[in-house]
């Protein structure tokens, strides 16, 4: 199955904070939701730019989208 991996981007000195504890919330939420195989991270892009990300199936992705917003989503790899 196709799975599609969605971005939080957080920029500043307190991204990595953010990041991290967001990361926690996308745990919480994919345990609640009952998602197949979730994978999340909190990821350094740059100095001051970090990400979490919640891997999902594409089958429950726009469930996963409407109710977290996330910045952006990739084809996982």
């Amino acid at each position: 199955m196709e799975r599609i991996k969605l971005v939080w981007d957080f920029r500043g000195p307190d991204a990595e904070h953010f990041a991290v504890h967001h990361e926690i919330h996308l745990k919480e939420f994919a345990e609640a939701r009952n998602l197949n195989d979730p994978l999340t991270s909190a990821e350094e892009l740059g100095p001051m730019h970090w990400m979490a990300t919640l891997v999902v199936d594409k089958d429950r992705m726009i469930e996963v989208r409407d109710a977290l917003k996330p910045h952006r989503g990739l084809k996982a790899e």
